[in-house]
């Protein structure tokens, strides 16, 4: 399947709607239950068409104007604007808008740095000064004979200039190839700092303000730049300095990681901070022992989305699923508490809670639902909330009033692939580098590297378009990079473990069982995009491969999205120089001038490129032959044979 649910919500089968055996069981028993969840309101849901195109515009009170994609240039908005116009300040409106939530994310991350730092927080502390010292070193802090208190200030105050700065470049542009920087020079995109991008999108996307859609990309493409080398890459350090950098871990993930005997917590949401207060909190004796007084055989903390994903690549925490999996997981009566924070929850699952007596728990001030409790989370007292959400989960396992129905499914993959164990992984502790990686592409054994990434959408059945796309990719020899949900969908169908590596082409599987890797390699968070940045450009620092991001044989994919923040990503990894192939839909009417600048008009300047396709096999396809197009400007598109040194060359080398 992979093309959009069309049929009666009645008429569905939950297998037509996912290929998570799990998610299709507690559809199935939701229906039973009377309960709507997101599959089935996305079934009686009708997208609006104009919309979908983005050929509509409500930025003022002369329209909303609606245009017709099948003319678009048939007629304008009431102030005169195009097609183009209409639909380049929409997109740059998706791009704001996921900048500031990866923005303020990482901006939130940098604050609890800055009060560890200075001592006013004692719950947290630095766990990975390497990894401080090796950020710092990167952005040009003196490190040798310094205390780790004096870095730390020093990084706080350099790394705030990504958000507040009004001129000049943000620090992360230090890490960017030098050859794609002058690019973003030469077009005027680097960005100054995330705040003001953001300020100037939205500016310019206002009524009467830019209206040349070349203009409003460039803008666009400025601001996901300080969102993938800017807000969210310093999330991402600041939390590996904080929580700890991870490596590599075996986790189960899927429903069958409740326990029906055993108080089930499930964290779901994006930030660290609450569910490694969490940790702390079902771990105190007192808890624990309060849960076997009610008849509990203990305390089960599992992860659901993106936080879920950070604490199962640091700490083996159960991952219970993905987006999609959110309100079916309470279907199972097993779940006596849910807390979230931020990004990518769903109000419904307000209502589900309800109907099966779980406690639905809000924690962040950004986020307050109607009808859920919340409890406010501080960092600087954590555990006034997170011990209260155990509290809470007790009581409601003593009292659990519906019955219990638990998928006995669980699958196990292998997680926590960051930026410095895949150094340390190619090379070892004394030549950890990317030149294996490098090599193995140069000679063929590996064909490419794909970035695979976010969310999954009801519009879809669940799982599918990942799943078959990296089956695809692996197959052809690309070795497979992942983030966000779509890590879970890959992990459930159990191609995240080194023996998926029989699954994968002859060079790939080679080279996977050399090293003992699964073909898939699973990064963290979809705000950990940016460690996929990092490795592109290691590999063009090490040589071989091209001079800039958009020299690599690499491309990019988010094949269910339905968020803001992908649009942001997308843009950002475009403007870095990747061609990146969206499923499900995608904002745009074709055959217009907007169209052709994304899909070929941004490659023309140097940098990467937009694709689109709802179908998997198509999207392997076009991302292939970007590939092959990449390892042919290259001159490696012809494999090297492979020879063993015989005796006879062996003793002419001696000689020599």
């Amino acid at each position: 399947m992979g093309d959009e649910i069309k049929k009666d919500k009645k008429d569905i089968a939950a297998k037509d709607l996912t290929t998570c055996e799990a998610t299709a069981q507690m559809l199935d028993k939701s229906r039973k239950d009377g309960i709507e969840i997101a599959p089935y309101r996305a079934a009686s849901m009708k997208p609006c068409p104009i919309g979908a195109d983005s050929a509509c515009c409500k930025h003022c009170f002369m329209g909303p104007c609606r245009l017709n994609s099948k003319d678009p240039y048939g007629k304008v908005g009431v102030c005169g604007a195009t097609i183009d116009t209409i639909m380049a300040r929409n997109f740059g409106r998706m791009v704001a808008a996921g900048t500031a939530a990866h923005t303020d994310h990482g901006m939130g991350m940098l604050d609890l740095f800055r009060e560890v730092v200075k001592g006013n927080i004692s719950d947290y502390r630095i766990k990975d000064t390497e990894k401080l010292q090796s950020v710092a070193k990167s952005i040009g802090i003196e490190v040798e004979g310094r205390s780790i208190e004096d870095i730390a200030m020093d990084l706080y105050d350099e790394l705030e200039r990504t958000y507040t700065q009004v001129d000049g470049e943000i620090p992360f542009a230090k890490r960017v190839p030098e050859k794609t920087l002058e690019t973003w020079r030469k077009l005027g995109i680097v960005p100054r700092g995330a705040m003001r991008e953001i300020m100037e999108m939205m500016h310019r996307t206002a009524m009467g303000v830019d209206q040349h859609y070349e203009n409003i990309t460039k803008q666009a493409s400025r601001t996901a730049l300080s969102d993938g080398w800017g807000g969210s890459m310093v999330s991402t350090e600041i939390s590996d300095i904080l929580f700890g950098t991870p490596s590599p871990v075996a986790v189960e993930v899927n429903m069958g990681v409740l326990k029906e005997n055993q108080v089930n917590i499930i964290i779901h949401g994006h930030e660290p901070n609450l569910f490694e207060s969490m940790i702390s909190s079902v771990n105190e004796p007192t808890f624990v022992q309060a849960a076997k007084d009610a008849g509990a055989e203990g305390i089960n903390l599992v992860g659901m989305c993106c936080s879920g994903l950070e604490m199962m690549s640091r700490h083996g925490i159960p991952h219970a699923g993905n987006f999609s999996s959110t309100e079916a997981i309470l279907v199972t009566g097993a779940v006596d508490a849910m807390a979230v924070d931020i990004q990518c929850i769903q109000q419904g699952l307000s209502k589900v809670a309800e109907c099966y007596d779980t406690p639905f728990i809000t924690t962040n001030p950004r986020c307050k639902i109607e009808g859920a409790l919340h409890i406010e989370f501080n960092e600087h007292d954590p555990k006034d909330c997170t011990d209260e959400i155990v509290i809470k989960a007790i009581s409601r396992f003593k009292n659990r009033s519906t019955p219990v129905e638990i998928p006995k499914i669980v699958n196990t993959g292998v997680h926590g692939f960051s930026h410095e164990y895949i150094n340390y992984m190619l090379g070892g502790s004394f030549r950890a580098s990317y030149t294996p990686l490098n090599d193995n592409i140069i000679n063929g054994r590996i064909r490419g590297v794909a970035g695979v990434v976010g969310c999954t959408n009801p519009r879809v059945k669940q799982d599918y378009v990942h799943v078959e796309l990296v089956k695809e990719l692996i197959r052809n020899d690309v070795l497979v990079l992942q983030t966000g949900c779509s890590q879970i969908a890959l992990a459930k169908a159990g191609l995240t473990t080194p023996e998926a590596a029989v699954l994968a082409g002859p060079g790939l599987r080679e080279v996977c069982e050399t090293v003992g890797m699964p073909p898939v390699l699973g990064l963290g968070a979809c705000i950990d995009n940016s460690r996929i940045l990092i490795a592109a450009s290691a590999m063009v620092k090490e040589g071989g491969l091209g001079e800039s991001i958009a020299d690599l044989p690499v491309a990019g994919a988010a094949p269910e999205f339905m968020s803001e923040k992908a649009i942001a990503i997308g843009q950002y990894f475009v403007a870095s120089g990747v061609f990146t192939v969206f499923g499900v839909t995608f904002p745009i009417v074709e055959d217009t001038k907007f169209h052709k600048l994304l899909f070929e008009g941004l490659e023309q300047q140097g940098l990467g490129k937009w694709g689109f396709t709802p179908d998997p096999l198509e999207m392997a396809r076009m991302m292939i032959a970007h590939i092959d197009k990449k390892r042919a400007a290259l001159g490696i598109d012809k494999a090297r044979d492979r020879s063993l040194v015989d005796m006879a060359a062996r003793r002419e080398l001696d000689a020599a």
